[in-house]
């Protein structure tokens, strides 16, 4: 039986699951496309995160039966290629919805509040900080949601039970009357719902319909006062564009978890901005969700070892033509 390569680490107890199946676990020396490529062969499953996994390192794996994307966000795997090579991917598009859904309303009340120079305020004493700096509420007003999955869904109910909040949401594939049930109004016009929005949350995959979909007319929709968000992935938006906007005060201030790069120069122009409120991509990454992760795409890739069908498969025509473990000298624990 050949090794799990973790390209990048992950909770302890998702290595404990995969041991106790009798499942060797390595950990990458590095977590860039090269470095894999090199480590990988020999490697019956691989689990990553936020690093994917490239055409490169899976051409490498000779021996590779199951890719396991620990999170939601699948599109730094080469899924087609996989898929091509007959290579399950798994994914666990629920275990971090409410640690990412908690992220997007923490940063929604930051920018409103302050929270950042409110702070650096009171480490110098400056109490009269309150006089010069106003600061809002949440409470209720319009957010618009764009993207209505899970994450979506559950940060649009925490706002709207807990804030009072009217929801509209723009997802083309959801369905209108399924929303109004949930108290949520569909909007069909991207635009429309950025006019008509308070706070807007982003909460969509990347794909080539959704690279740079908030572009300076996108921006230029908002209302001097809104506030943006974005806990989805960092090219949905147009960053020069944003900057420029928020240079203007075409809105009042954003709060981005992701970013078209994370590896940002120290003269980033959203580094010298007042208005924003920046985190290094930790949505889902609290302990309990990261616990959560581990756990279920260890699961899945000791499923797909054991020709189980797994909960979430990202490619299921794959499956009839799935690598499969050979039964002899197989050292995974059937159960």
């Amino acid at each position: 039986m050949g090794f799990c390569l973790l390209v990048q680490p992950i909770h302890e107890v998702g290595s404990q699951v995969l041991a106790e199946a009798g499942i060797e676990t390595r950990l990458a020396s590095a977590s860039d496309m090269s470095t894999v490529a090199q480590e990988i062969p020999g490697a019956v499953a691989v689990i990553t995160r936020n690093a994917g996994l490239s055409r490169e390192a899976i051409a490498a794996a000779e021996d590779l039966r199951v890719i396991g994307n620990h999170g939601t966000g699948y599109d730094p795997i080469d899924v087609p290629f996989a898929t091509e090579r007959g290579v399950p991917v798994v994914s666990t598009p629920e275990a971090n919805v409410q640690s990412v859904a908690e992220l997007a309303i923490s940063l929604m009340l930051a920018v409103a509040k302050r929270l950042l120079p409110a702070d650096e305020a009171t480490r110098k004493g400056l109490f009269t900080f309150k006089y010069h700096h106003p600061t809002g509420e949440i409470a209720g007003k319009t957010v618009g949601i764009v993207g209505y999955g899970r994450i979506g869904r559950r940060t649009a109910a925490i706002l709207r039970d807990a804030f009072g909040m009217r929801v509209l949401a723009y997802s083309p594939s959801a369905d209108a009357e399924e929303l109004r049930a949930h108290g949520v109004t569909k909007i069909d016009r991207l635009h429309d719902l950025l006019r008509a929005s308070d706070v807007v949350s982003l909460h969509l995959p990347l794909t080539e319909k959704s690279e740079g979909l908030i572009g300076a007319a996108e921006l230029a929709c908002l209302k001097p006062s809104a506030l943006l968000i974005n806990t989805s992935r960092g090219p949905v938006i147009d960053e020069p564009a944003l900057v420029q906007a928020l240079q203007r005060h075409q809105l009042a201030g954003a709060g981005l978890d992701v970013y078209v790069s994370e590896a940002m120069d120290e003269d980033d122009p959203l580094l010298a901005l007042e208005n924003t409120v920046l985190t290094p991509h930790i949505g889902g990454s609290s302990q309990e969700a990261l616990e959560r992760t581990a756990v279920q795409v260890a699961e899945q890739v000791i499923a797909v070892l054991r020709d189980e069908h797994p909960t979430n498969l990202v490619n299921p025509e794959v499956w009839s033509r799935r690598r499969r473990v050979a039964q002899s000298g197989s050292s995974l624990n059937p159960g």
